[in-house]
């Protein structure tokens, strides 16, 4: 990805283990919001979404709702490869004159590796829809002529207005091998763990983060939908099971919705 882009009392910029300070059930919505100073940019068009998905492999459904093109890349100190995909963050901006400083909500479905991103202690490389988004109303244009902008930032809960969890198959899965896009966890959503069972099967069978947004299964032998899967909050613990999810006859490419989600 080019250039053009905590938990505050929990987390710090010296990339302290999350697991090791946090409470055993921490959820993000009992920590009153940490503003923290980051550097942002954008990329891609004026009023776009930065990237066709990005590193996460969030795909074409970065310019869709719910994203709806406020999304961001982010620098290795919060991506922490690929594990922060997903993530939902409040920035705003205050020293220009065209910020309008309200915060406006983005989702990490990117990363940006080099340059103020690398060596920044915090860099968001915004989309130019989300850039715009910190201005006052007609002065987008003024904002995202500035350059490098110093931000404000925090980690917030994601809000998807009640989206359910979707499951979207990747390419390359076949009967022995099965990999998906987890999209749109809301609250304390960020996922610690997934797992998968088949059909009249008592055995929940781990699955491992591919990369970004992936998750995925290679057990050596065919597997047997329709598929339930397990998965569990990263901050919360809290575990959900989206039933038969992906149905007999399943396709790669293809998107199936549940009826679960994490508010």
């Amino acid at each position: 990805m080019k250039m053009g882009l905590d938990f505050g009392q929990f987390k710090n910029m010296a990339n302290v283990d999350l697991k090791a300070t946090r409470p055993r059930h921490f959820n993000i919505s009992t920590v009153a919001t940490h503003w923290s100073t980051a550097s942002a940019t954008w990329y891609g068009s004026p009023n776009g979404f930065g990237s066709d998905g990005g590193s996460c492999g969030y795909g074409t459904a970065v310019s869709q709702a719910p994203f709806s093109s406020m999304v961001t890349g982010i620098g290795p100190s919060l991506y922490h490869a690929g594990r922060e995909c997903g993530a939902c963050y409040e920035v705003k901006c205050t020293k220009h004159p065209s910020c309008s400083r309200k915060p406006a909500r983005v989702v990490i479905t990117d990363f940006c590796p080099g340059g103020p991103c690398a060596s920044d202690r915090a860099h968001f490389d915004l989309s130019g829809t989300a850039f715009g988004a910190m201005a006052k109303p007609g002065q987008e244009k003024h904002l995202r002529d500035a350059g490098v902008l110093q931000i404000r930032f925090a980690r917030v809960e994601c809000d998807y207005s009640r989206t359910n969890i979707v499951f979207r198959v990747d390419q390359g899965s076949n009967p022995n091998y099965f990999a998906t896009v987890i999209e749109f966890q809301e609250g304390d959503g960020d996922l610690a763990g997934v797992s998968l069972k088949e059909k009249n099967s008592n055995k929940w069978l781990k699955m491992v983060q591919s990369w970004g947004a992936v998750w995925k299964i290679d057990p050596g032998r065919e597997l047997h939908p329709p598929f339930s899967l397990r998965l569990i909050s990263q901050y919360s613990e809290k575990t959900l099971v989206a039933k038969d999810v992906i149905p007999s006859g399943w396709k790669p490419g293809a998107t199936y919705r549940s009826v679960v989600n994490y508010l």
